[in-house]
């Protein structure tokens, strides 16, 4: 068994996003579909065997490619294809190998079935993670491999601007969580974001980024966890509430996007924490054993 959790560049057609889903689930477990409007993705968590998650995430990519077209897309979080990522995540400790050759069978078909340039990530990708490929967006993706900067792992070199390009990894788990500031100032967010993320000298694996939602009115520190024992959920939560505190700002709420092991919660619970939005409803071992 693996799970994955490809991440698709629509998330305000309720239509589209159910007949995406539809492709996905064929022959796999679809355990949670979070679609956002602001951000204009959904994020759907499937789990199943290597061959059937491979099978599903390459249907559910072709129904994809049909329905959203990136020239027309303005949602707010960073993306460079209409299937913009697809992680391959091991659900067992000793599982990584069925993850990376389930990855790498993925990444094959979209290339030769669907003529997607295909990019390789995190564990078949020499480390690198979705943000090397995204940074300038799509325009800025093109460029570099115009320049000769880059190359596509498989697949054709120029990208169709209505489909783009797609990322297909093989990682640990991670956490992608939320919280919600009360300010429409989107410079606070970034600012708390830098605060709290890794590379600003933050907490260990903690990507981060501030966004402004235009349609829900609010700003946002919008976050992968990687490192959920150096970094626990509920000590990554409490540390955005402290930064934004300094900067004279309120939380508003937190959200979870997909879900999470059941390890992030039992820790929060063993610390006496709330995290918004998280509790063993959420865990994914939970889902699985329903």
């Amino acid at each position: 068994m693996l799970e994955a959790v490809p991440n698709v560049s629509e998330g305000r057609d309720p239509g589209a996003v159910e007949e995406i889903g539809r492709a996905l689930a064929g022959g796999v477990r679809l355990l949670d579909v979070h679609a956002d409007a602001d951000h204009h993705r959904s994020v759907y968590t499937l789990a199943g065997d290597d061959d059937a998650i491979v099978r599903s995430l390459v249907a559910g990519a072709a129904s994809a490619v049909d329905v959203i077209d990136l020239r027309v897309h303005d949602g707010v979080h960073p993306r460079v294809g209409a299937v913009d990522v697809v992680p391959l995540v091991p659900l067992v400790p000793d599982g990584m190998e069925a993850a990376r050759g389930a990855a790498l069978a993925t990444a094959e078909l979209l290339a030769s079935e669907l003529g997607l340039p295909v990019f390789l990530y995190g564990e078949v990708g020499q480390g690198r993670r979705p943000a090397f490929f995204r940074r300038g967006g799509l325009r800025e993706l093109e460029r570099r491999i115009e320049a000769g900067e880059l190359e596509p792992d498989l697949g054709p070199r120029a990208i169709d601007p209505r489909s783009g390009a797609v990322l297909v990894g093989a990682r640990a788990p991670l956490v992608a969580y939320n919280v919600d500031l009360a300010t429409d100032d989107v410079s606070v967010a970034k600012e708390v974001a830098a605060a709290v993320r890794e590379s600003g000298g933050g907490m260990p694996g903690v990507q981060a980024i501030g966004l402004r939602l235009p349609r829900a009115g609010r700003t946002q520190v919008s976050m992968n966890v990687l490192d959920l024992e150096r970094s626990p959920l509920h000590e990554v939560y409490a540390r955005i509430v402290a930064e934004a505190v300094v900067r004279g700002v309120a939380v508003e709420g937190g959200e979870l996007v997909g879900l999470v092991p059941a390890s992030v919660v039992d820790a929060a619970a063993a610390a006496g924490a709330h995290v918004p939005g998280v509790d063993a409803r959420r865990a994914l071992e939970r889902l699985l054993a329903l």
